[in-house]
């Protein structure tokens, strides 16, 4: 069922609750990340739980004909977390969420190395435009020099590999929703990431304070209303439809960082993230306008 109301208002809920997540883990101060990540699984299976209880039901978020699948995708899900989630410890919030709008524009390359996607001149050249914003994002941090020497701030490595795990998750997700339900691949995504969240703990964890407590709890709960948020937003919508709303987390970005964090955003890195955005608007725009050519074509 198509609803482009709902499918933008869910899109917008999701981006916001993503960013005020983000402000979560910040807020809560020092902690290891594995148990920030522990925190964020864990807390997220409640919203998924209570969803499907009024919904479907709790037992198809844990059907599945594909195991191994979701042992993939929650392998990269869970590397993709650990990696984001440093990056949000390490810079401003506004440079981490510059940096997430990169994933379009790895998804694109993906898709046609790994699932042989048809690729024309005009998105190679978004993909091109959209790699010198990156450059241009990455001069606050070293620049190009640090780039070529392999010498980039840990910050900017974590948040460029976040971006490629992500993109690297679409892609698998594209292979399994033709089988599996969304339910089933948020439940067993949070439940690994959990689990390994709590492994870590093992290693290093700190006491945590009831404000520690509060903020990753919350971390965990805005997680799972957004994960969920976000699935159903692209049941009532076309991914094209939705894509310019996703650079919506820029704004939440700046007011939370201005207000709530005390983060000023560098130039360079809105500079830079204009280049990457209008990049990634561009690449929604062509394939949607693909999808709809294709199909006129067969009528001729």
């Amino acid at each position: 069922m198509r609803d482009s109301t709902r499918a933008i208002a869910l899109k917008l809920g999701q981006t916001l609750t993503f960013s005020l997540m983000y402000a979560a883990i910040k807020l809560a101060g020092d902690v290891p990340i594995g148990q920030v990540v522990f925190f964020r699984g864990f807390f997220a299976l409640i919203p998924l739980f209570i969803w499907t209880f009024f919904t479907v039901g709790p037992r198809a978020a844990i059907a599945t004909r594909r195991p191994a699948y979701h042992v993939v995708r929650a392998v990269l899900g869970t590397t993709s977390m650990f990696t984001s989630f440093l990056a949000v410890q390490l810079l401003p919030l506004v440079t981490v969420t510059a940096f997430n709008f990169v994933q379009p524009i790895f998804a694109v390359i993906l898709a046609a190395v790994f699932l042989s996607e048809r690729v024309g001149k005009y998105r190679w050249g978004a993909v091109i435009v959209g790699f010198l914003g990156v450059l241009v994002m990455i001069e606050p941090h070293g620049g190009l020099a640090a780039l070529v020497t392999l010498k980039l701030s840990r910050g900017v490595i974590y948040a460029l590999l976040s971006s490629f795990l992500t993109a690297v998750v679409v892609v698998w997700i594209r292979q399994m929703s033709a089988t599996e339900r969304s339910e089933a691949i948020v439940f067993y995504f949070m439940t690994a990431c959990a689990a390994a969240g709590a492994v870590f703990m093992l290693w290093n964890h700190v006491a945590m304070t009831p404000a520690m407590t509060f903020w990753l709890v919350l971390c965990g709960l805005l997680g799972g209303i957004g994960q969920l948020a976000m699935t159903y937003s692209y049941r009532y919508g076309e991914p094209s439809l939705l894509a310019p709303f996703d650079y919506t987390a820029m704004l939440w970005a700046m007011l939370l960082g201005w207000f709530v964090l005390g983060e000023m955003p560098e130039i360079l890195v809105l500079a830079g993230a204009g280049v990457v955005i209008g990049s990634g608007l561009f690449i929604a725009w062509r394939e949607y306008h693909l999808k709809v050519a294709i199909p006129m074509e067969r009528l001729t």
